[in-house]
């Protein structure tokens, strides 16, 4: 019994060794910021190097001014944010045909595009994909992502359903270049993605300090990810998609909150913005960037234990309030 419980713990210690490998490594790979206006890593499998900062487009879709929303995603990418989120659902389509626009004249090239198909089956799929590219006005996405895997069937749909073939044939075509997922409720739920039969290139999932505590991504997930290769991007670093999130409310600066997820082995991490200074605020944050030690990760942990264990900062995570209203209805919920 002691030989099998001794051979058990060195065979956990050594996965573990690994795991820890693996993550040094993605930081490892971060470039300085001089080179391209913002430090880069590479997500994952594909071997595209993006910026640590992805600009969120759920809240380009809520501007009131399109010139407004035009002129933030164009100052982003000139300081060198080149990674730029969407979602076919986003403001009934609005946030990727304001997209488009800012990326005219040139600009698409120079952005690493990613929407996200809010369909399971194959022809909705299909549909979600040129309704996409005419809004981008672009032939191709560089990521599509399979949206909101927020209900416990959503990995079988996928597969059953025909979306993962949509997905696959938009590739061979040459619409998509690399293929993903998303999702912000339940570690499990990824994890069932993960466990199908398909090499996924990136996973997209909630990474912020509270999330080590709760329902956890970075403890449940990220392990996994690192060992298939599966490049990780993070969301909801301040308890929502904006700098202005919602764990403000405990005390935790947003300088904090996003020191620590950038500190994870995510190649980007997502930030919704709604003005230039709360773009420039992100951007000096980027280029500052210096990872926590192991130390300073364990006192704020420490810090925030107490009041992120029962999820008050991440009800994403418990409640339908977050999940999109086109998700809701697919499943028949009120919406």
């Amino acid at each position: 019994m002691q030989r099998t419980t001794r051979r058990g713990f060195l065979k956990q210690a050594a996965v573990g060794a690994t795991l820890a490998a693996l993550a040094e490594e993605v930081l490892a790979q971060t470039s300085p910021a001089s080179a391209t206006g913002l430090p880069t890593r590479v997500l994952g499998r594909t071997g595209q190097r993006v910026s640590i900062l992805c600009l969120g487009g759920w809240h380009l879709g809520a501007f009131k001014d399109d010139a407004e929303s035009i002129r933030l995603m164009q100052a982003a990418l000139d300081e060198g944010i080149t990674f730029f989120d969407n979602a076919w659902d986003y403001h009934d389509g609005r946030s990727e045909e304001l997209m488009g626009r800012a990326l005219a004249d040139g600009r698409r090239e120079k952005v690493f595009l990613m929407t996200k198909n809010c369909e399971r089956d194959y022809d909705g799929s299909m549909k979600c994909l040129e309704d996409s590219l005419r809004r981008l006005r672009t032939d191709h996405v560089d990521l599509w992502q399979f949206h909101e895997m927020v209900y416990d069937n959503d990995p079988d749909w996928v597969f059953d359903k025909g979306g993962i073939k949509a997905a696959v044939d938009a590739r061979k075509a040459g619409k998509v270049r690399f293929i993903g997922f998303t999702g912000h409720k339940d570690p499990r739920i990824h994890l069932k993605m993960l466990g199908k039969p398909f090499d996924w290139d990136t996973a997209q999932m909630p990474i912020n300090v509270m999330d080590a505590h709760y329902r956890s991504f970075q403890n449940q997930v990220v392990p996994v990810c690192l060992d298939k290769k599966v490049g990780v991007i993070g969301m909801k670093g301040y308890g929502g998609s904006s700098p202005q999130g919602i764990m403000a409310k405990s005390g935790l600066t947003a300088a904090e909150a996003y020191r620590y997820a950038l500190s994870m082995p995510v190649s980007t991490q997502v930030v919704g913005l709604t003005s230039l200074e709360q773009l420039q605020q992100a951007v000096a944050l980027a280029r500052s960037f210096t990872p926590m030690s192991a130390g300073e990760k364990s006192a704020l942990l420490a810090r925030v234990r107490d009041m992120a264990g029962d999820g008050r900062y991440e009800l994403f995570k418990s409640t339908v309030t977050f999940d999109g209203p086109h998700h809701r209805k697919q499943h028949g919920f009120v919406v």
